[in-house]
């Protein structure tokens, strides 16, 4: 999947992803994208430990960013956001979240999201809904 489209949007200016430290990484399977993001002190704990809430934001961008890139020229929103925490990330460290598309309907696109981090192991595991609104 190609980003590097929507790559360009989301460094216009200053937003969430870009706030958190998100880079989103084009794929060659056309239902899979990915993003990465170093854990530092804009997404860490006061412990040194990744946010949880970075976690999931991390995963709701990266689908949004591959539902933007499947219907371009729509606003791709997150309606629903669900993910366990199951491994603790050091500041330090960088994760790695592989969104795949799991449902694609016309206005609706399910994504489930592995977060890893650099050993490869899973971190947290997220399941995002978008809602596609298509402009008139």
């Amino acid at each position: 999947m190609n980003v590097e489209g929507i790559n360009q949007i989301i460094n216009e200016r200053p937003n969430l992803s870009t706030a958190l430290g998100m880079e989103f990484i084009s794929t060659p399977e056309g239902d899979t994208c990915m993003a990465r993001m170093k854990v530092d002190e804009r997404n860490r704990q006061p412990f040194g430990f990744l946010s949880g809430g970075a976690s999931l934001a991390l995963a709701e961008n990266v689908a949004g960013v591959g539902s933007s890139a499947l219907c371009p020229g729509c606003a791709c929103v997150g309606i629903e956001v669900s993910g366990s925490h199951v491994k603790a990330v050091c500041e330090g460290d960088t994760v790695t979240a592989y969104a795949h598309l799991i449902s694609q309907g016309s206005t609706l696109h399910v994504w489930q999201v592995d977060i890893r981090n650099t050993a490869e192991e899973l971190i947290s595991s997220v399941r995002v809904t978008n809602y596609i609104i298509h402009h008139k």
